[in-house]
């Protein structure tokens, strides 16, 4: 299932990406008191009380012809589009503006449930303010102040009550589904029909000819899989994206439902910055992955070719060491139908649950052989650990004390369970916790 879509929409310099850090709980978006700074959709992931959700700070909107705020307008729009729930965001300190009421004349049409936030409500004294608002015809407004974190519980519970019911998959549990992501124009599709064995999904040399996630169910040697395709991701600024109603947002939802992700390349065009920011969508999201160089057959080639790719998508994506490699052709087919082969594996992988005793003689041995060396005269103590999850495999680390796990011996203990345990494919999360 996919998570719901809140998305923070208003004129220029109201506070949405201040908010939107306080509902994440990180500084991602910059903040900075010039209007239209936030100039494309920033998404992150999100939780309140029981509920996850996707959340999008996006550019505010802004009718005039300033530079850049046509591009501010497009993406909103898009954002709104794509939106299970709009939090209109206003600036309480300067009443209701015809910014404020152009922006509201949009949200109208886009027949979304929307929650009216009054930002800048930095005490109860100031909540006279709020009356003003009701004549945008939003329902009732949510006095919250940014800076100091007031009022968003409230706001949040408001958002909350108008998340969509999330209705289950009906595919059966052995159902192993896997999701293609990549630049635009690297294969995908072609790769979803060399898979079927038939056109399926329409393939065409114009970049971007996907619009949105298809699932296909299929079937090899018995195992039922679910394909989803995706839209491309487009580097910002390549395209109109009020044309191709195109979104990272869509491929973010199709990585949520995946158990397996194959990361397509472009063999002929080598590895470009935009692959790695699309890989990390799907290792962030703890899904097993797999990296797919797809045409090859169009590579001149001699016999190192092959291990100096190897090479450059291990420099390239030092992140996804765990993730294996697979150099395929689409056009002919070839090596296609052994990446199903890798899909089973890794997803067994993502999957596996190590047994307690097994785990703990392997971090005994771990800590045995190299201690965690001392900070300010204290040294860390591993005294055992357990496996908590699967889906990315989960472990926590019981210590003295959590502060001196340093990142780099959490990475030799990784490493360690990965050589004595079969991970290929699959990020581990280690957490480390005070025992008490």
């Amino acid at each position: 299932m996919s998570k719901p879509v809140v998305a923070i929409v208003g004129r220029p310099n109201v506070g949405k990406s201040t908010i939107f850090n306080r509902v994440v709980g990180e500084r991602i978006s910059i903040v900075e008191d010039i209007p239209g700074v936030t100039r494309d959709r920033i998404y992150s992931s999100a939780e309140w009380l029981t509920h996850e959700f996707n959340i999008i700070d996006t550019g505010g909107i802004d009718l005039s012809d300033e530079p850049f705020l046509e591009q501010i307008r497009q993406q909103a729009e898009i954002a709104m589009d794509e939106a299970d729930v709009i939090i209109f965001l206003v600036n309480g300190r300067d009443g209701v503006t015809v910014q404020d009421e152009q922006v509201a004349k949009i949200l109208y049409r886009a027949k979304k449930p929307v929650v009216l936030a009054v930002n800048k409500i930095d005490n109860p004294e100031m909540r006279h303010m709020l009356y003003d608002f009701y004549t945008l015809g939003m329902g009732e407004p949510y006095p919250i102040s940014g800076s100091h974190g007031l009022g968003l519980g409230d706001l949040l519970d408001e958002v909350a009550k108008n998340f969509p019911k999330q209705d289950e998959e009906e595919y059966p549990d052995d159902t192993i589904k896997f999701s293609l992501i990549g630049r635009p124009n690297v294969g995908k599709s072609s790769l979803v029909n060399s898979f079927l064995g038939e056109e399926r999904v329409i393939v065409s040399d114009v970049a971007g000819t996907t619009r949105d996630a298809v699932d296909t169910q299929y079937e090899y040697n018995d195992q039922p899989y679910v394909i989803i395709d995706t839209a491309g991701m487009r580097k910002k600024g390549k395209v109109y994206e009020t044309t191709e109603k195109y979104s990272v947002l869509r491929a973010l939802r199709a990585i949520e439902r995946s158990n397996v992700v194959l990361v397509v390349l472009n063999g002929e065009e080598g590895i470009q910055e935009q692959d790695k920011k699309i890989a990390g969508y799907a290792h962030e999201a703890g899904k097993g992955v797999i990296i797919v160089v797809n045409k090859w057959d169009a590579v001149e080639k001699d016999e190192k070719t092959m291990n100096v790719m190897t090479q450059t998508i291990r420099e390239h994506f030092q992140f996804l060491d765990y993730a294996p490699i697979m150099f395929v052709s689409a056009l002919s087919g070839k090596r296609v139908h052994q990446v199903l082969g890798i899909i089973n594996s890794v997803n067994e992988n993502h999957m596996r649950r190590i047994q307690s005793s097994v785990l703990n003689e392997v971090i005994e041995d771990a800590v045995a052989r190299n201690p965690a060396p001392s900070e300010k005269g204290k040294r860390l103590r591993v005294y055992y650990a357990t496996q908590v999850a699967v889906q990315p495999p989960t472990f926590v680390v019981f210590v003295n004390e959590p502060d001196l796990m340093h990142f780099s011996y959490e990475r030799f203990l990784q490493n360690r369970l990965r050589e004595s345990f079969d991970f290929e494919g699959t990020p581990l999360h280690l957490i480390t916790r005070a025992r008490t």
